[in-house]
């Protein structure tokens, strides 16, 4: 399988999508980027994307926030990355990444004055987090950044640091993933996923002011668990002791997915078991990405 990218306004082999070191954005940081999936359906021979347009208009809203000027609209940048895909022909789970950042190569830390441009490319992905059995989580000593340092809605590259912090302290700990806290030691998220707990038959999750990515898999887990569970869902901050006295917890994301946490802090959630609510919700999803629910076929782009 021969691999493509898009790079600076046209499709190139995977190996000529290359900047140059003196780039401002690698330097600085100073890109914005999305994570999108694709899921292959091996007896309709199909692959589905899921959520493009959301993605895109997400990232457009974030380049606001950075002023990176990219030129094409949400719907162009979702006909560009059903292209690529066919192009490289993926009979797979999917990962499509992409990224507006300032090309100029130019030194200082700014962000007025530079040419912004998009690259996308894809790769094989299945399981980001393992969702056969519980996670384990670490509380990370390092605070989830705020919105008066780096806005955590906008995917800006040089923030993830925050999130790799946290990440590498809770694998070096013998953990799956790290819970990051705000300052005023109210729970933000995952190191790259949103988070919700279960109480009660309730499910709670932090406000969008909490320091959250406005997660788009986050957004879908609230619709399934309302409209297809009759679940509560109660969007209010959460208190990091909350978390070891919920049923159940589990993240969400494009990564993500739904991947269900059974320990914390070496305390065990619920029974030590993949909870209920979680299951079902899993179960409902993937059904959604898959393409085998009509229902929310709206979700989805037929890719061939």
């Amino acid at each position: 399988m021969k691999r493509y990218a898009y790079f600076e306004g046209k499709f190139v082999p995977i190996e000529e999508a290359n900047i140059n070191i003196q780039t401002n954005s690698f330097h600085y940081g100073t890109a914005v980027f999305e994570g999108i999936r694709a899921y292959w359906n091996e007896e309709k021979q199909q692959l589905f994307g899921l959520f493009f347009k959301e993605h895109y208009e997400r990232m457009l809203r974030n380049c606001k926030i950075l002023n990176l000027q990219v030129e094409k609209s949400a719907d162009e940048l979702v006909d560009i990355t059903v292209e690529l895909l066919r192009k490289c022909q993926h009979r797979e789970d999917t990962y499509i990444r992409p990224i507006a950042y300032f090309s100029d190569l130019k030194i200082s830390p700014k962000l007025i004055g530079y040419k912004t441009e998009i690259a996308i490319y894809t790769l094989p992905l299945g399981d980001y987090l393992d969702l056969s059995k519980g996670l384990k989580a670490k509380t990370s000593s390092f605070h989830r950044i705020n919105d008066t340092m780096i806005p955590a809605r906008c995917k800006v590259a040089g923030a993830y640091v925050n999130s790799a912090f946290a990440k590498t302290e809770a694998l070096l700990n013998g953990y799956d993933e790290a819970i990051m806290l705000n300052p005023d030691g109210t729970v933000a998220e995952g190191s790259g996923e949103n988070l919700f707990i279960v109480r009660n038959g309730k499910l709670i999750t932090p406000p969008s002011h909490s320091n959250i990515l406005e997660g788009i898999t986050r957004n879908a887990v609230i619709e399934l668990a309302e409209n297809e569970l009759g679940i509560e869902v109660e969007e209010r901050p959460i208190l990091r002791s909350e978390i070891y006295v919920a049923d159940e917890v589990f993240f969400t994301g494009t990564a993500a997915q739904v991947a269900p946490v059974v320990q914390v802090d070496h305390v065990t959630i619920g029974n030590g078991e993949i909870g209920a609510i979680t299951k079902k919700l899993q179960e409902v999803y993937f059904s959604i990405v898959k393409g085998e629910n009509k229902k929310y076929s709206h979700w989805l782009i037929p890719i061939y």
